[in-house]
């Protein structure tokens, strides 16, 4: 049942969708005496950290209320910096801590799943870094608690709340490229120095990076069906700043094909041996990394799809190709958290759903099934998806 339609919606941090309210009761009506705010914690006050507290001090709806990290130094640091009133150590101290309504996980991604858990567990609201968890069955419980426990979680990618993907969505419901039939998406670098975890188990450049391109393309394609894959480690050990030499056993080099349904297959590629310029800093690439084929035209998104930049589109009524200039009208990766307050503290919904994060898990599990056993993967798990509806 198409029940939400994309069309209809451009997400930025001043504007959300006024579509329903969540399936779950909203923090506003459940609360017998509704905060002005939103109460929120952080745990991991590492690199991403210092992207996400900016964004979440000035939104209107965020009271930071507490820092969380195994390197009490950072925590205070964060606090510091940010004005916020409680540091804690663990996430044991944290959750019977000071109050806070929404935990914020921008932990290592190995640790994701047993925090998320912990933190519903407890009766918080969640919003994750990706991945969600650390497999597809494992988010499919997480999902399970939160339901429950009448809790909320969403995590990355943000994807699918970019004026581009609207933008791009509009097109594709419009029929401008008649049938669509094919789509490919590439994102790749020379790999993070500055972290070992993701070059190890649990880590790897399907979760780190191809992750977004899968969420857009299943976002705008609709769920996968099957998949098939071929992975690798082309560098076997990676020099990690302040640790030294690491083995890398996650891949850093991956293909995946995405079958949709309908005839319509989509590639995606991903890796951290990929020249790049500008390596991936925001608003530096220029550069078309997903482009989309139909019967009767073509679409080029410019930069990445958290930094996009413009869409090219040419038609058969419009063949030279027109580049719309996208205005990020307050999008960018980090704005996720921000989002997910808002959203609990009034009512309104996102489409950005765990069901799809979960969908995006199972894909990346079974393209390495694929790779290991060298054939392709039928796909269980489906979300709510309007495009074309």
């Amino acid at each position: 049942m198409l029940t939400m339609d994309r069309r209809d919606v451009i997400y930025s941090a001043a504007a959300l969708s006024t579509t329903a309210v969540s399936a779950f009761p909203s923090f506003v009506a459940a609360a017998s005496n509704p905060p002005t705010r939103m109460r929120v914690g952080v745990i991991g006050c590492g690199n991403v950290s210092a992207s996400y507290l900016p964004h979440l001090r000035a939104f209107p709806h965020v009271e930071l209320v507490s820092a969380c990290d195994i390197i009490p130094a950072r925590a205070e640091a964060l606090s510091k910096a940010f004005n916020i009133p409680h540091v804690y150590p663990q996430i044991e101290s944290m959750l019977a801590g000071a109050e806070c309504d929404l935990l914020v996980n921008l932990t290592d991604m190995q640790e994701h799943e047993r925090l998320n858990r912990a933190a519903l567990a407890s009766g918080k609201h969640v919003w994750s870094e990706k991945p969600l968890a650390n497999s597809f069955e494992a988010a499919q419980s997480l999902l399970a608690l939160a339901e429950k426990n009448e809790r909320w979680i969403r995590s990355v990618p943000v994807v699918v709340a970019s004026p581009a993907f609207a933008f791009i969505a509009e097109a594709l419901a419009s029929r401008k490229l008649g049938r669509v039939v094919a789509a490919h998406a590439q994102y790749g670098h020379n790999g993070p120095n500055w972290a070992a975890f993701v070059h190890q188990q649990g880590g790897g450049s399907l979760l780190d990076l191809a992750v977004y391109n899968i969420t857009t393309l299943t976002g705008l394609l609709g769920p996968a069906r099957s998949v098939t894959a071929m992975t690798s480690v082309v560098t076997p050990t990676r020099k990690i700043e302040r640790v030294g030499e690491i083995q890398v056993v996650a891949d850093d080099n991956a293909m995946l094909l995405m079958n949709h349904g309908d005839g319509v297959i989509s590639h995606v590629q991903s890796g951290f041996h990929y020249f790049h310029p500008h390596d991936d800093k925001s608003g530096e690439e220029t550069r078309e990394t997903l482009s989309i084929i139909g019967s009767e035209g073509t679409m080029g998104l410019v930069g990445y799809d958290w930094d996009p930049r413009a869409v090219d589109l040419a038609t058969l009524e419009a063949p030279s190709t027109r580049r719309h200039v996208i205005e990020p009208s307050g999008f960018c990766w980090q704005m996720g958290a921000s989002l997910a307050a808002e959203s609990l503290f009034t009512g309104r919904s996102l489409l950005i759903t765990p069901e799809h994060a979960v969908h995006v898990l199972e894909v990346i599990g079974a393209a390495r099934q694929s790779q290991e056993g060298g054939r392709l993967i039928e796909l269980q798990s489906r979300f709510e998806y309007s495009i074309g509806a």
